[in-house]
């Protein structure tokens, strides 16, 4: 047994391998001489994270790994195909040996083969994913544009209208301003002029404003009226006291 187990080679020459995503991984090794009885298996990583991708005890490979020659007692490549970036990692191939309490035991490894998916290929929704976020950013700041040159606009449109005045009492007038977007309604305006005027004291009598409003009319029928007495006509406007 000693001398059987002393010509035995297991050789895994790929040290380093770069696949593409999608595409099939090969993994070679082979195998010489004699060895006691026990599978040739293909485990990912070593240690108690390790995962068997391949056991030559197994009548029904996974579709996902295949050997490249069926049945061989000597090369147990094998083929990974559609390969994905959870497969990067370190493949190592070993054979095994049945100890009397049935449980297998490494015999030989490989040295391993570092598999590794080229940096363009490891996130192939990167790139993608880039544009629509370019895209996303463009189309945020041409509304964020698009909005402040609308402000912009309806700033500059509203213009102020000339100021009417409005007599007040006898002495003083009041000037009427009104400004586009500007909230409240006339007699609201009026009420802020007359209440910002100097020695005005505020009561109903004293906010009733009339407000004349002459106009040429047609000479009306003088019966009724006393000779020399000129007809005047006048319009009043009555504000409400706040």
């Amino acid at each position: 047994g000693a001398q059987v187990g002393q010509g035995f080679k297991l050789q895994q020459p790929q040290d380093k391998v770069s696949v593409a995503v999608g595409e099939t991984l090969t993994l070679n090794c082979t195998t010489s001489g004699l060895a006691d009885p026990g599978p040739v298996k293909w485990l990912k990583g070593l240690g108690s994270g390790n995962k068997t991708i391949y056991d030559q005890r197994w009548e029904d490979p996974s579709p996902h790994v295949t050997r490249a020659v069926a049945g061989s007692d000597t090369d147990f490549t094998i083929h990974i195909r559609n390969f994905q970036p959870d497969d990067v990692g370190t493949y190592y191939c070993m054979k095994f040996v049945k100890q009397p309490t049935g449980k297998d035991e490494v015999f030989q490894r490989g040295s391993g083969t570092e598999v590794s998916v080229p940096e363009t290929a490891l996130v192939p929704g990167m790139v993608a994913a880039s544009v629509v976020l370019c895209f996303l950013l463009l189309l945020l700041g041409l509304v964020v544009a698009l909005c402040m040159y609308r402000r912009k606009r309806q700033g500059g449109a509203g213009s102020p209208c000339p100021a009417r005045t409005v007599a007040v009492g006898s002495f003083l007038s009041v000037p009427l301003r009104c400004c586009a977007d500007t909230p409240g309604t006339p007699s609201e305006v009026l009420d802020a002029e007359i209440s910002h005027l100097p020695g005005q004291q505020s009561s109903k009598e004293e906010n009733n404003i009339h407000y004349a409003d002459l106009q040429p009319l047609p000479p009306a029928p003088w019966h009724g009226r006393s000779p020399g007495t000129a007809p005047t006509e006048y319009a009043s406007l009555r504000v409400a006291a706040k």
